[in-house]
């Protein structure tokens, strides 16, 4: 499963309190991309058939099956510092990260046997 810090789960209630959608939470999944292999896939929706579902209501994170091996015990926090605000994943099935964060080399053990779908590429700052 997936841990949430208190710092994720505040700024999750703060998110979901002001989106119209009953009922909505985070929704986390990997895709192909990025600028090491995989990368975070994160939007605010409703669950998805066959989506873990970690939390309570107010601060729900969906975790999409396919991305389940890539996620599993990871720590979702929320970081606000000078350089960047927003939320982070700890990986502990990442071989190694890109430097923006997004993106991710899982370590072959953490390979799963769903497909991963194709996603952007990181946005490169300027």
């Amino acid at each position: 499963m997936i841990r949430l810090t208190a710092s994720a789960v505040a700024q999750l209630r703060q998110i979901l309190g002001q989106h119209p959608e009953k009922g909505a939470g985070l929704r986390l999944g990997v895709a192909r991309g990025g600028c090491a292999g995989l990368q975070y896939i994160m939007k605010v929706q409703s669950p998805e058939p066959g989506d873990g579902i970690i939390g309570d209501p107010g601060a729900q994170v969906f975790l999409d099956p396919q991305a389940a091996s890539y996620l599993s015990g990871c720590t979702l926090d929320y970081v606000d510092d000078l350089a960047d605000a927003g939320f982070r994943i700890v990986n502990p099935n990442a071989a190694r990260s890109c430097g923006c964060g997004t993106s991710f080399e899982p370590i072959p053990e953490a390979a799963g046997d769903e497909p991963i779908p194709e996603g952007e590429p990181c946005a490169t700052p300027a």
